[in-house]
């Protein structure tokens, strides 16, 4: 049995946080390093666009890994990533297809595992990966921060795990019409995405 903190014991723990900036500063503060965050949203919203420059973002910060487990490493794929203008020589990221609930915790219990594990799509692991199997992947690896990505239905995030994700999310960003709902236990507030300049903006105004 874990011991049960003191009050003066729980306020003085301390917990490794992200130093975001700009406009990730505004909209998500300093979150810590770990947990759950969960994006989803209908088809053909953005969820891929946003969720690939959020991952290029948090690369400046830990080793991300991104696994393509609905696209995969295709054609579109690369076309994404190309107009998101990811820099192949800085960033510390690196991709994958489908890669099995088992295979993923093989991976983050090797030595210099990723820090931010992004899977994308949790339809693909609809069967495989329950929302108690969520619940033991989150605590079998608590210093591991999570980012689940998932379709939308009737306004919810799709499959029983993604619903426990959204339970679980620290940070919880829908995707609706190129624009990003971003809350949760953070500030929060709404972000655009440009597809052709490749960033996100403050609400739907543009700064030039």
């Amino acid at each position: 049995m874990t011991k049960a903190l003191t009050v003066a014991n729980l306020l003085a723990k301390k917990y490794e946080t992200y130093e975001f900036d700009g406009i990730y500063k505004d909209i998500f503060g300093c979150p810590s390093k770990y947990g759950i965050w969960i994006i989803y949203g209908k088809d053909k919203n953005g969820k891929t666009w946003a969720t690939l420059l959020l991952a290029d973002y948090l690369s400046r910060f830990a080793k991300v890994w991104y696994i393509s487990a609905e696209e995969g490493m295709d054609l579109e794929f690369q076309a994404v990533v190309k107009r998101v203008k990811i820099d192949p020589k800085n960033s510390n990221m690196s991709f994958n297809d489908y890669q099995s609930i088992e295979e993923i915790k093989q991976r983050l219990n090797k030595r210099n595992a990723p820090k931010v594990v992004i899977i994308d799509n949790l339809s693909m692991y609809k069967g495989e990966l329950t929302s108690n199997g969520l619940k033991t992947l989150k605590l079998e690896f608590p210093k591991t921060h999570f980012i689940m990505v998932a379709h939308e239905e009737r306004g919810e995030p799709y499959t029983a795990a993604a619903v426990m994700a959204k339970k679980l999310a620290k940070v919880i960003v829908r995707i609706q019409g190129l624009a990003m709902l971003v809350g949760g236990r953070i500030p929060g507030g709404t972000i655009t995405i440009d597809k052709e300049k490749a960033m996100l903006y403050h609400g739907t105004a543009i700064n030039k």
